[in-house]
């Protein structure tokens, strides 16, 4: 099941997605998956981030590949920050490049939509809690990130505004443990993963972060990213895929 979140007639509603069509539920997802009866062209309405202003939480250094071709330490927990809501932007919208911009780099990721509350969740039941997934392009500023992560912290380089693409829809079902995950930018392929390099899996992923703090429907784990980071400039184009989810596509822009 494809679930997407699009304004229609000025409205912002929740649909699931058959053959072109929206057919209209009658609220958050997370809430009830039934439907109102009503209906809306996919072609006649704009899709939206999957989720309305997110609390996002980011894990670094999830991928092997990735941690081998970043000279890095392998992480023995979760390498966990938080990019702010303000982040969140949905497909077609800008990633809005920065005046302090030096060197910007996108980054695939395969998103997990939480669906149910807990906290404490144990690994056996961590998948009961997820809604589904998505794709997500973790946009960081180096320059400053590193700058950061020098000093132990880890928050401005990721946490502009529009710097978290999320979208297009969320897809239900999916088999989270061999999904491919990759980029193109310009139609150029940067980005070709799977999820069964992940070194944290989603199920690891839930049951770590819910022993600190309860997980609300609506947040959003964005799961790392694989080798192939590199960076992007106003006038490219970012397209982030996900398996059984779709492509994200969002053109880069200079901040005026």
């Amino acid at each position: 099941m494809r679930i997407a979140r699009y304004r229609h007639d000025g409205e912002v509603r929740y649909g699931v997605l058959e053959n072109d069509v929206l057919h209209r539920i009658g609220g958050a997802p997370w809430q009830s998956l039934e439907r109102t009866g009503a209906s809306d062209r996919l072609d006649a309405v704009s899709l939206l981030c999957p989720v309305d202003e997110p609390r996002i939480f980011g894990v670094g250094l999830n991928y092997v590949a990735h941690i081998q071709e970043s000279g890095a330490k392998t992480p023995k927990i979760p390498l966990l920050f938080i990019k702010p809501s303000t982040s969140a932007i949905g497909p077609g919208e800008p990633i809005v490049y920065p005046r302090e911009g030096k060197n910007v780099h996108f980054e695939a990721e395969l998103a997990v939509v939480i669906g149910r509350a807990g906290r404490r969740i144990p690994p056996s039941q961590a998948l009961d809690h997820v809604l589904g997934y998505t794709c997500a392009n973790d946009v960081s500023e180096r320059v400053i990130q590193t700058a950061e992560m020098a000093q132990g912290a880890l928050l401005m380089g990721k946490g502009y505004d529009g710097f978290c693409p999320i979208g297009p829809y969320i897809s239900t079902g999916l088999d989270r443990s061999n999904l491919h995950v990759g980029a193109k930018v310009n139609g150029e392929e940067r980005q070709s993963s799977s999820t069964s390099d992940l070194l944290f899996s989603v199920r690891d992923l839930v049951a770590y972060l819910s022993t600190a703090m309860t997980l609300r429907p609506g947040d959003v784990i964005i799961t790392g990213t694989p080798s192939g980071v590199g960076p992007i400039l106003p006038g490219d184009v970012v397209e982030i895929e996900v398996e059984g989810v779709g492509v994200l596509s969002n053109p880069v822009v200079a901040e005026q």
